[in-house]
Parts: C-alpha cells; sequence; structure tokens
C-alpha cells in the first residue's frame, strides 16, 4: 500500500492547516462526526458507524497528489457554485480570486491507494447535504455520499510514514480477524494534523471498511 511521503506531506498540510494547527496537536477544525460501536482503549482501536458524510474528491492518480489536493482546496476556499459566504473553521491562506461559497475545513483529510481509485477526499461540515453541497467548478472533482459507513479504526501517532502505516495496518487486521470482523475494503489512510505538530501529539489512522 502506496502513503504520502514526508516530502508530499509536508506542502499538502502546511498549505491546509497552516493556522489551524499548533506544535500541541490543536488542529482546529470540525472532525467528522460518527457513532461509537466498539472500543478497545488498549490498542487504540474503534469500530465506528458514520452516518452520512459527504465527501469532495480528486484523483491522485491522473495528476499525483499534490495536485488532487490543490485542486480540493481551490474547491473549500470558493471555486464551487455559490454566493452565500461561511466562514472557514480553519483560516487559511490562498488565493480568492474567482471567490464563491466558502467551505468550513473538516477533519480527518482521507487517501485511499486502491489500484484504479487513487483518491483523496476532503469530508464536508456536518450540516451539508448532496443537495445543499456546492457544484464544483473544477468538473474534474466529484460529489459523493457515504452512508452507514462502518469501519474500524486505529489511532496512532508520528508520521504516516510507510512503515508506520504498514505496522499498524497490520495490528488493525490481525484485531479484525481475532474479533470475528470481514474487512470490506483496503486500508486507507487519515491525517488530522498539519506537519507543525509534533509528531508524538499528532493524530493519524488507518481505516478498514467491515461488514
Amino acid at each position: 500500500m502506496k502513503v504520502l511521503s514526508p516530502r508530499v506531506w509536508l506542502p499538502l498540510f502546511a498549505a491546509l492547516l497552516t493556522t489551524g494547527c499548533s506544535v500541541f496537536g490543536d488542529n482546529g477544525v470540525e472532525s467528522a462526526p460518527y457513532t461509537l460501536l466498539k472500543a478497545d482503549t488498549s490498542q487504540n482501536i474503534e469500530v465506528r458507524n458514520y452516518d452520512s458524510m459527504i465527501l469532495v474528491s480528486a484523483n491522485m492518480a491522473a495528476d499525483g497528489r499534490n495536485s488532487a489536493f490543490r485542486k480540493l482546496f481551490k474547491y473549500i476556499g470558493g471555486e464551487n457554485e455559490g454566493a452565500v459566504s461561511i466562514a472557514m473553521t480553519a483560516p487559511v491562506i490562498m488565493d480568492t480570486a474567482n471567490k464563491g461559497k466558502e467551505i468550513a475545513m473538516t477533519a480527518p483529510v482521507f487517501m485511499s491507494n486502491r489500484p484504479g481509485d487513487s483518491m483523496m477526499s476532503f469530508v464536508m461540515p456536518k450540516d451539508f447535504t448532496l443537495q445543499t453541497t456546492p457544484k464544483p467548478t473544477n468538473p474534474e472533482l466529484m460529489v459523493t455520499e457515504l452512508n452507514d459507513y462502518k469501519v474500524a479504526a486505529i489511532q496512532f501517532s508520528g508520521t504516516l510514514s510507510r512503515s508506520n502505516v504498514a505496522k499498524h495496518t497490520e495490528l488493525l487486521q490481525a484485531w479484525l480477524s481475532a474479533n470475528g470482523y470481514t474487512s470490506k475494503s483496503a486500508p486507507i489512510e487519515a491525517g488530522y494534523n498539519g506537519p507543525l505538530t509534533l509528531p508524538m501529539l499528532r493524530r493519524n489512522e488507518v481505516l478498514i471498511e467491515i461488514n
């Protein structure tokens, strides 16, 4: 499974959370809400159900991760259809030309690296629906809805290095087998903090959709 290297990761999240993060781990953005179904605190594993999530996604395979991030970043900053200004949850530095409807950023940023389906997705604020989410002006972006998205997630600190992601993916898969769960998807990565956050205080996750 491919992961974002520090060379790619740093410029992405430096732009995203420059003013919304700190060295102490507070990213200052709304987190996607979910219902906790089961928790194993000894291994930092949770079974969750996301009732509904609106995702705006860009293909990472076509133009690369940096390009996908820039397209999504421009979308939440105004490259969308709409005229009502919405205060940003985490202010960001960006070009405000052709400004439309500003959209608050929500954590985490999801990255799926499945063959043929390499996507980066921003989660929309919880009050957005498929009908009310502003349409992207960039035709390469997709707006989708996830309903009753049941996942197992393992949380860990440090960086989203290849070895760290692989280690925690293996731990999560072993836990699923031991607890009678069946995987429905390949693992995806989720990041919550910017590069200014001290590695030991960062929140990273690997999620696997389950039955």
